[in-house]
């Protein structure tokens, strides 16, 4: 019920308001059914504003650490992700892979609308970075078709470390629905599940227009991160 009072009387008409998107391919979300929305993830406003347009309930996954801060500001916004539909998913490890698997596989049976940032993290820097095939195995078991989505403009507002984002326009654009039934059955084939994985990325590439990096996020990071360590001057 909360999640229908945040959408369309409290923070979904706000954000209308201040950032005015832009809104480009709604009509290839399908309205009804189960389907994962794939999109890139540039910013922290990227949980709030795609929501805000799509007229069906979705559901994301996201990182469990917004659900497991200390103190009242920690519940407050652990309550806040569950109101808003974000179910905490832990991300250390290939076991807690398989449990955002058979979380997002619990949506798609259901007969709702997964969101998932492939990516796996906020890109740092603007660029979009390798997929992580979990999208790809849910896409090929429940055989459901992904609708890619492109956040435009959101790193300019809310880039990584700021914490009040800049007013300014933003654009959402979705893609025409890729399906996969080619590779029924093939969910535990590296080959079929990396190959997914790529075309949801490439049409999500191609919606954006953003500089491709053929690595993983979080490695980017991390080796960024140690660098920073062993030579602290970088810094400045």
């Amino acid at each position: 019920m909360f999640y229908y009072v945040l959408k369309y009387v409290i923070l979904g008409p706000l954000l209308r308001l201040l950032f005015r998107p832009r809104i480009e391919g709604l009509e290839h979300i399908p309205e009804e059914g189960a389907a994962i929305v794939a999109g890139n993830h540039l910013s922290f406003s990227d949980h709030f504003l795609m929501p805000a347009i799509i007229k069906r309930r979705i559901t994301f996954l996201a990182k469990a650490e917004y659900f497991t801060g200390p103190g009242l500001k920690g519940r407050l916004t652990a309550a806040f992700f569950h109101s808003a539909g974000q179910i905490p998913v832990d991300r250390s490890g290939k076991e807690a892979g398989q449990a955002a698997i058979r979380e997002g596989l619990g949506v798609l049976n259901k007969g709702e609308l997964l969101g998932i940032y492939p990516e796996g993290t906020r890109s740092h820097d603007g660029r979009l970075y390798k997929g992580k095939v979990g999208v790809a195995v849910m896409a090929i078991k429940a055989q459901v078709p992904v609708v890619p989505c492109a956040m435009v403009g959101t790193f300019e507002i809310q880039p990584p470390g700021k914490v009040v984002p800049r007013i300014k326009r933003v654009t959402i654009r979705f893609g025409e629905p890729l399906e996969f039934s080619r590779y029924a059955g093939m969910e535990n084939q590296k080959a079929a599940i990396r190959a997914v994985t790529d075309e949801i990325m490439y049409a999500i590439l191609g919606l954006s227009g953003q500089e491709y990096v053929d690595e993983y996020a979080a490695k980017v990071k991390a080796g960024q991160a140690e660098q920073t360590k062993k030579f602290p001057r970088l810094r400045r």
